[in-house]
């Protein structure tokens, strides 16, 4: 076995590597760019190195720095984690050429799997399904046009190289083909530094099913079972679960073989992961890609199986046989995945930037493990959340012993999430979570397309749950009503009675409240709104974030934010509800006060995220229709076109091409 490994990555998986490491009793080596000096991953590891600036491309993405730190080191060998140079042939060559072990398959299978084209071949003559489309590279936007008259329309254009959703489009109409086509391959060029393009059949209504499987460096083979990975975003995963609601017996064996049979074609061994699309009309499954290197979501295949991949992993590039067969793997239970990203759903998922001023999640708590909740992580409070990587802040898993369990236990989770200082998704995710459609199961890629089609903001969200909300908020104000009495100089126990009267604003709504009683020794209140009364208990205090009581015995986590000028807004199952709690005659007056008026910035594009802008399309005086491109914004190296949202005239550009521009900075203005 291996002394020391040097793990090739930054962020969660890195910390994820190394606790597997520990685990066993290896030493670990951390590599780091200037932006990560001080991260989690850095102080997790026995030793780390420095590697280089923030880019990629000057850091993790540098074969003979990450092979250098490993012969300072004397790492024997290096796990390349996912992303970065997890699928470089080249790094793979490059580590057996001096002298070390890469923890990961053959390069061989690397070679060919990393090549969406190579590896269609190679799946259609080891007897894999493969989806109907032109298997060879498209050169041109043009090329690509007539390929998809062949194909016929709707069709997926896609990158040879690479994954993680870059460079991919979907296009209905030949429009959609040759903008789609510069943009893709262009975002390919940037994130893999290779941009050539294939095209395929798109599949209506598709699911993502993949096969997680293992395999050593004596012929063994076993498939893990599946993972559903179809709640995406920008062709990213979002809510991973296994196993599948829609897979049964008879159709996890079927694409466990086929997964089998590819990564016998190609020599396989370690840890690896063949990707469906399926087709939720028939059941017909397609091959997608093999990934050749440890999945983002992984933990809920290793919480359904019991199985450590990354171990795995480690001790089948050490030379060891796997010690079970395949009808020793058995699935027990249900987990859920749901990735938290610094990003604004708001504004269609695009990421965001900053320090996290605080950062408290539910694995925390002692009783995590009694709740079957895991978070991988690669942040603590204070991380900075940078433009150069992936927005991802942590990985959340619940566990269930059914799918209807899994669920509750993430929608409390995400309920005791708090993150503060970036845009992020929580909030989303618990919608989702929420969805009834979700919860039947009855999902496709195209979810959050069809479901959230003007993007998502919790202030949309209807709340079930409005009147114990507007209850709670009643609770909070009446402990600060208390505070500011005792702090005033009155006597330590006031008479209260003057503040039992309230009337509680909720958009539209209003209630009548009413404080009833103490109860629990003044832990909490019975209240009573219009005509129901609600035993609200409830250790709150004062600056704390999350306010948790019970209701109809079901436990109940609301994030709160507040002050004591009777306004608060509350967070809870992905909705966001403002409350107003007034006096009978402040809320008379309040009716009185004129309504803000909106700032107009219609006549001018706003920067939606910080990033680089690529290029403006436009100029001064120029007629441009409702839809047209006005300009291209790159950030975490995916492409994102701003568009006109009606016909206009152009009347000033206010920023530069290849210049870097903040979040809501003027690009440019309309007549």
């Amino acid at each position: 076995m291996f002394k020391k490994i040097l793990i090739a990555n930054r962020g969660e998986i890195a910390c994820r590597i190394i606790r597997t490491a520990k685990k066993m009793g290896i030493a670990t080596v951390a590599v780091y760019s200037d932006a990560d000096a001080n991260s989690l991953h850095v102080q997790l590891a026995d030793e780390s190195v420095r590697i280089g600036p923030a880019e990629p491309s000057k850091s993790y993405l540098q074969i003979k720095k990450i092979i250098n730190a490993m012969k300072r080191t004397g790492a024997e060998a290096v796990h390349p984690g996912y992303g970065f140079l997890s699928e470089n042939a080249e790094f793979a060559k490059a580590v057996h050429a001096a002298r070390k072990t890469f923890i990961g398959p053959p390069i061989g299978a690397i070679k060919s799997m990393g090549d969406k084209i190579e590896s269609k071949k190679l799946a259609k003559e080891a007897g894999v399904n493969v989806i109907p489309g032109y298997i060879d590279v498209v050169k041109t936007a043009e090329d690509a046009a007539d390929a998809a008259k062949e194909i016929g329309f709707p069709v997926m254009i896609k990158a040879s190289a690479g994954g993680g959703g870059k460079g991919m489009r979907i296009a209905y109409n030949e429009n959609e083909i040759k903008e789609g086509f510069r943009s893709a391959s262009n975002e390919a060029m940037s994130s893999f530094a290779d941009d050539r393009m294939l095209i395929e059949k798109y599949v209506q209504e598709p699911r993502h099913i993949e096969i997680q499987i293992l395999a050593d460096m004596k012929g063994n083979f076993v498939y893990l079972g599946e993972r559903e990975c179809t709640i995406q975003r920008r062709h990213q995963k979002v809510i991973e679960e296994s196993p599948s609601i829609f897979v049964d017996k008879r159709m996890r064996r079927k694409m466990g073989l086929q997964a089998i049979l590819l990564a016998k074609k190609v020599d396989y061994f370690s840890a690896g992961t063949v990707e469906f699309v399926v087709s939720g009309k028939d059941k017909n499954f397609y091959f997608l890609e093999m990934n050749t290197r440890l999945q983002v979501e992984h933990p809920v295949t290793e919480l359904v199986t019991g199985i450590d991949l990354v171990e795995q992993m480690i001790l089948i590039a050490a030379g060891q046989k796997i010690k079970f067969k395949q009808r020793n793997v058995k699935l027990n239970g249900w987990a859920i995945e749901s990735r938290i990203y610094a990003e604004d759903p708001s504004r269609n998922f695009l990421p965001s930037i900053g320090r996290l001023s605080e950062y408290t999640h539910p694995a925390i708590e002692s009783n995590a493990q009694k709740n079957h909740i895991r978070v991988d992580t690669g942040v603590e409070e204070g991380s900075e959340i940078s433009m150069f990587y992936d927005p991802m802040i942590s990985k959340l898993c619940t566990y269930g012993s059914n799918r209807r369990n899994a669920i509750k236990n993430m929608r409390e989770a995400l309920n005791e999430f708090c993150v503060e200082g970036v845009s992020h998704n929580i909030n989303f995710l618990s919608s989702v979570l929420c969805h009834q459609k979700f919860i039947r199961g009855n999902i496709s890629t195209n979810f959050i397309g069809e479901e959230y089609p003007k993007g998502y903001s919790p202030l949309d969200s209807a709340h079930k749950e409005e009147k114990l909300l507007a209850a709670i908020a009643c609770f909070v104000h009446r402990r600060f009503v208390e505070r500011s009495s005792a702090i005033s100089g009155q006597i330590t126990r006031p008479d209260l009675s003057a503040y039992a009267d309230w009337i509680i604003i909720t958009g539209k709504k209003r209630y009548r409240a009413k404080v009833l009683d103490s109860i629990n020794q003044d832990s909490g209140f019975v209240i009573k709104l219009n005509n129901q009364k609600f035993r609200i208990i409830s250790d709150w205090q004062f600056g704390d974030k999350i306010f948790r009581t019970k209701y109809n015995g079901e436990k109940v986590s609301a994030k709160i934010q507040g002050n004591s000028d009777s306004t608060y807004s509350l967070f809870y199952n992905g909705a966001q509800l403002d409350v107003f709690v007034l006096s009978p005659n402040n809320a008379r007056l309040q009716k009185l006060m004129p309504k803000e008026r909106a700032t107009d910035s219609s006549k001018s594009l706003l920067s939606p995220m910080p990033g680089l802008l690529v290029s403006i399309a436009v100029k001064p005086d120029q007629s441009v229709r409702a839809g047209e491109e006005l300009a291209v914004i790159e950030a975490m190296k995916m492409e994102n076109i701003l568009r006109a949202e009606k016909d206009c005239t152009i009347k000033t550009i206010e920023a530069e091409a290849g210049k870097s521009v903040e979040v809501d900075q003027i690009i440019l203005t309309m007549k």
